[in-house]
């Protein structure tokens, strides 16, 4: 059960704008968004940065959804591990990558670079974070200095969106919820402390 309820759209205040952004990017409010409508200005900043880290850049949306969801991941946030898969989804990452996210370093879906930028994002995504100057040599082989600021910027939005969910236990909302059984639950995904 949420720590604190989000707020109906009669109550978000100012914070209407950020909010009708997100609904036209996901098709609906998140509840986080929600939440944060409790301050504006934070609502406001959040969703300029993730406007853009999202929008520009050159990493594709395929890898920029699969790098969030393995951070999430690794965070263990079962609200945005749910919202990412979507997201993965909705940006051209095929079911079978999603289904083997975890086996990126091996599996032949993953090329070389999507592999650098994933082990970064899996590692970063843990606390303590655990990448090293090799792993980072690693990407640098892929990836150039500005492609990298990119990659470590969307990590760090969703080790923002993480820490948020999971400490507010954020309520799921019906398409991530659906996303996570279809797609989480047989590697132990649940909606947990995330439900309405």
């Amino acid at each position: 059960m949420s720590r604190l309820e989000p707020l109906d759209s009669s109550q978000t205040g100012d914070a209407g704008t950020a909010l009708k952004l997100a609904e036209e990017r996901l098709g609906f409010v998140p509840n986080s968004l929600r939440i944060m409508a409790r301050k504006p200005e934070i609502t406001a900043a959040y969703s300029n940065l993730s406007h853009a880290i999202w929008t520009k850049g050159s990493i594709s949306g395929e890898l920029k959804g699969l790098i969030s969801h393995i951070t999430s991941r690794s965070a263990t946030c079962g609200y945005c591990t749910a919202h990412t898969a979507g997201m993965a989804l909705a940006r051209n990452a095929s079911e079978e990558k999603l289904n083997h996210i975890w086996e990126y370093e091996t599996s032949p879906l993953f090329n070389d670079a999507e592999r650098a930028a994933l082990k970064v994002a899996q590692l970063a995504g843990q606390v303590p974070n655990g990448v090293s100057d090799e792993d980072f040599n690693q990407l640098k082989q892929h990836f150039d200095e500005e492609q990298i600021v990119e990659i470590v910027a969307l990590i760090s939005l969703f080790g923002f969106l993480n820490r948020w969910n999971d400490t507010m236990a954020t309520p799921l909302e019906d398409a991530p919820r659906e996303i996570g059984e279809k797609h989480l639950a047989n590697w132990g995904w649940s909606v947990g402390k995330h439900s309405s």
